[in-house]
């Protein structure tokens, strides 16, 4: 009988027997395939990785933390110091800009325009006197000229390249010479009686008021926005180094207490040092900047402004002084229409603005200066100036009524001419600009002087205080040796 086929379900408790396995398969050639079996070797922890395990490691341990601690105790002071020296330094380094550079700078384009204005009131007055042109007209003309070209040299050396400034130079260095060029034209037909010599002079006059001033307003303005932004930079509190300076002193404050709650020792050396020393770069940085910042706007509000205003005002006469020689130059030949139609004499109409100008200036003048100093001079100048309105208002008159040399005599005679109160109003001015300059220099050097060191000083306590910091959490860990 044929036997019935097994089934292929063992009993229970029976093992089943397996397969065995399959040879390897063979390729074209014949030869057994490799079997790919798995790399074990495991891949290399990088440095950074085994480094932060170390770190987790060692802040599992109390010496462990405490050098953490120390690290960053070390860093925060070393931060502070730092940030507080360059801070400091930038703005003492501002606060000298405005003491010996952007300062001065300003007042010398102040002097360029000056010097060009009283030139030209000079010449003018020269060519009224004509053959009785007298030998300190003719000096002080020159004296302005030289003292505008001397001062030209000195902004050409501080502007930038390529600035506006250094643009408005170069054009003043081209029209000077082409100015002195008209009015000797001028001096000499007028010596020589020829009428032609009144059109070199109002020629080389609108040289001087249409192209020269303004430019030299303009570089004059340019500078005082430099010295604006030299107090910009020097003046504020330096916020990012005394937030660090803060940080650094809770951060040792609270590693002393949790020192003190650990082992009850009240005082740690190193770290009470070092507190000391953090706390003393802050306070030097806080009351440094709060006296630098007392003088250097002490001496903007009580010096810059009043120059400004000083020098406004004496521009503002020596226009006036020229615009007075001028009509009796023209002769009523250059007119003006205002706005509402009224035809006026260009130089009397000049002069009314100027006049108005510098009483505006004077009266400013007066509410700025804060002691009788800087007063004094200021009250001679508007008296000066009360004076020659009135004479000036003769002249006027002896004009119309065609007395030419009455009026003449009015503005450049030897006595009792417009002439003593142009002059008086100048010295007086010039003597308010001396003082006001005293001013601004005390104030702005004690500002200067209130950062002293402070740049230095800040850096070396802090490196001490950051060794502190270290030398008292290595006494901590040497407990654990």
């Amino acid at each position: 009988m044929t036997q019935p086929p097994k089934s292929s379900t063992a009993p229970p408790g029976t093992a089943v027997p397996t397969m065995p396995a399959l040879p390897p398969q063979s390729g074209r050639s014949g030869a057994p395939t490799p079997r790919r079996t798995p790399d074990a070797t495991p891949a290399r922890r990088t440095a950074l990785a085994e480094g932060v395990d170390q770190l987790r490691a060692a802040a599992t341990t109390e010496p462990g933390r405490l050098r953490a601690i120390g690290a960053l105790l070390a860093v925060l002071v070393v931060a502070f110091g730092a940030v507080a020296a360059w801070q400091t330094d930038s703005r003492a380094t501002a606060a000298g800009d405005v003491l010996h550079h952007s300062q001065p700078l300003s007042s010398d384009a102040a002097d360029i325009y000056r010097s060009l204005a009283d030139a030209n009131t000079m010449a003018a007055s020269g060519y009224l006197a004509g053959l009785d042109e007298t030998p300190a007209t003719r000096t002080q003309y020159e004296k302005d000229v030289r003292n505008a070209a001397s001062k030209l040299v000195t902004a050409a050396a501080n502007a930038d390249p390529g600035s506006s400034s250094a643009t408005y130079i170069k054009q003043l260095n081209e029209l000077l010479p082409e100015y002195k060029g008209l009015v000797e034209s001028a001096r000499a037909n007028n010596r020589q009686g020829f009428p032609v010599g009144g059109a070199y002079l109002r020629a080389a006059n609108d040289t001087m008021q249409n192209q020269m001033l303004p430019k030299a307003q303009d570089l004059y303005k340019n500078e005082n926005e430099r010295l604006s932004a030299d107090y910009g930079n020097a003046t504020p509190y330096p916020w990012f180094a005394i937030a660090l300076g803060l940080l650094a002193l809770g951060g040792l404050t609270w590693a002393q207490r949790r020192n003190y709650q650990r082992t009850n020792r009240v005082l740690n050396g190193g770290l009470v040092a070092a507190s000391a020393a953090t706390a003393v770069v802050l306070l030097w940085v806080v009351v440094g900047h709060t006296v630098a910042r007392a003088g250097l706007n002490d001496s903007y509000d009580h010096g810059v402004k009043s120059l400004t205003v000083l020098h406004d005002a004496r521009i503002a006469s020596l226009k006036a002084r020229s615009d007075e020689n001028l009509i009796l130059v023209s002769r009523g030949s250059e007119t003006t229409t205002l706005p509402d139609k009224q035809v006026v004499d260009t130089y009397d109409w000049g002069y009314d603005q100027q006049i108005a100008a510098l009483g505006k200036g004077l009266k400013l003048a007066d509410s700025l200066a804060d002691d009788s100093a800087g007063r004094k001079p200021v009250a001679v100048a508007n008296s000066s100036m009360k004076v020659w309105i009135s004479r000036h208002a003769k002249v006027s008159e002896n004009n119309e009524l065609g007395k030419y040399d009455d009026a003449r005599e009015g503005v450049i005679g030897a006595k009792d001419a417009t002439a003593e109160c142009f002059n008086s109003v100048d010295a007086s001015l010039n003597s308010a600009l001396i003082q006001e300059t005293k001013e601004f220099q005390q104030s702005a050097g004690d500002g200067l002087d209130a950062m002293t060191g402070l740049t230095v000083g800040a850096a070396v306590l802090a490196a001490l205080g950051a060794a502190g910091a270290v030398l008292g959490i290595g006494r901590r860990l040497s407990e654990y040796r």
